[in-house]
């Protein structure tokens, strides 16, 4: 008997939830409602962290008490330092945050549940990832560890972290805004992940560490640093067109263009390359910037021929953008998961709201009635 399936459940209805909102066809990307525009010109790292949480924008007071909540749980338990120090020096860094998520959850273990308790612990979680990341980085690096600085911002006191410099205020609201842009992004492959690990009623550490898992395969994160690998290989930029005809003649991927949900341009990318504009020219470093803007007008119109919807996607020009702000490519991805803790916590919760155990089918293609035949006639 044949079966219709979606294959990687694409299209698929796996639940319901108040968390995202993508219209693909139109470019839209709301959080409980809220335009990521909206949020990325208006918001704080912490306003729009509460909204997913919560389910809406804090007053003054609730604002002020969560990022004090923030503040005052960044610094990590020795142990996870411990856990840190003893990988080899050059192991991935998003292996390295897995692990010391999973071991985070051996800390005052809280139950799986829709309780206070666990909305506690993902404050901790979006406290303590960036700690861990840099902490990491830091190690790998043969430096000291650098303890958190309750008096900075989110995106400040992580990039201090990272450096041992303050950033400027400006650095830090841009970093902010892209943490906000990348908070959540409804089922994708690594939320739908972590979602799933909860279904079990395993705890939040265990379910976002699930999260980081998949964020580390190179279909989901990383696409920002095969950007710049991409920019890097164009001699110049007016040689960036032809090397645009080239790819599209031999059936070269374009890293950063089109994305599985969008058949629009991708919200968030009208966001970074406004900011890649103002740091490329604070900078005078516009090569790679007008690279970018004659790739996507190549492809915008060679795809227009073709009558196909490729749009520039979220990381076209974040890594760029990064790069100019002083961070190693090596911490993109880690960064990806800083900012999607919150949206993965949040699913997490919703899942926990009204749980019910993932355990969908499949199509079974395999022999059947096969008999049993022993070593010598195998």
């Amino acid at each position: 008997m044949s079966v219709t399936y979606a294959k990687g459940l694409e299209g698929v209805i796996a639940t319901d939830s108040k968390v995202c909102w993508i219209d693909g066809a139109a470019g839209e990307l709301r959080y409980r409602g809220y335009a990521i525009q909206d949020l990325a010109e208006n918001s704080t790292f912490g306003e729009s962290a509460y909204l997913l949480l919560r389910g809406k924008l804090p007053t003054t007071a609730e604002l002020a008490g969560f990022e004090q909540q923030i503040n005052d749980r960044r610094a990590i338990d020795p142990s996870i330092l411990g856990v840190l120090s003893a990988l080899p020096k050059d192991a991935h860094p998003m292996i390295a945050l897995q692990t010391a998520l999973a071991a985070h959850g051996a800390i005052n273990p809280v139950p799986a549940g829709y309780t206070e308790a666990n909305f506690e612990r993902a404050i901790e979680l979006i406290a303590r990832i960036p700690t861990m990341v840099a902490a990491f980085h830091r190690i790998s690096l043969g430096l000291p560890v650098l303890a958190p600085r309750p008096d900075l911002g989110h995106g400040q006191n992580f990039l201090y972290m990272v450096t041992g410099d303050v950033p400027d205020e400006e650095t830090g609201k841009i970093f902010d805004v892209g943490l906000i842009l990348h908070m959540e992004h409804d089922l994708n492959a690594s939320t739908f992940a972590a979602r799933v690990v909860a279904s079990t009623l395993a705890p939040m550490d265990a379910s976002v560490s699930a999260g980081v898992g998949a964020l580390y395969g190179p279909l989901h994160g990383g696409a920002n640093e095969a950007v710049l690998d991409q920019l890097e290989s164009i001699s110049s930029v007016e040689a960036t067109e032809q090397w645009v005809m080239d790819s599209l003649t031999n059936k070269t991927k374009i890293m950063g263009m089109g994305h599985r949900v969008y058949r629009a341009k991708d919200p968030r990318s009208f966001v970074f390359e406004g900011y890649l504009s103002r740091i490329a020219e604070k900078y005078g470093e516009n090569d790679n910037f007008r690279k970018l803007k004659t790739i996507e007008g190549t492809m915008r119109r060679e795809m227009e021929k073709k009558g196909k919807d490729i749009y520039p996607n979220v990381d076209f020009f974040s890594g760029t953008l990064y790069q100019l702000l002083g961070i190693p490519t090596s911490m993109f991805t880690p960064i990806f998961a800083i900012a999607r803790m919150v949206g993965w916590t949040a699913h997490v919760l919703e899942q926990w709201e009204d749980n019910r155990l993932y355990r969908p089918n499949s199509d079974y293609t395999g022999d059947k009635d096969v008999k049993w035949v022993g070593f010598d006639q195998r």
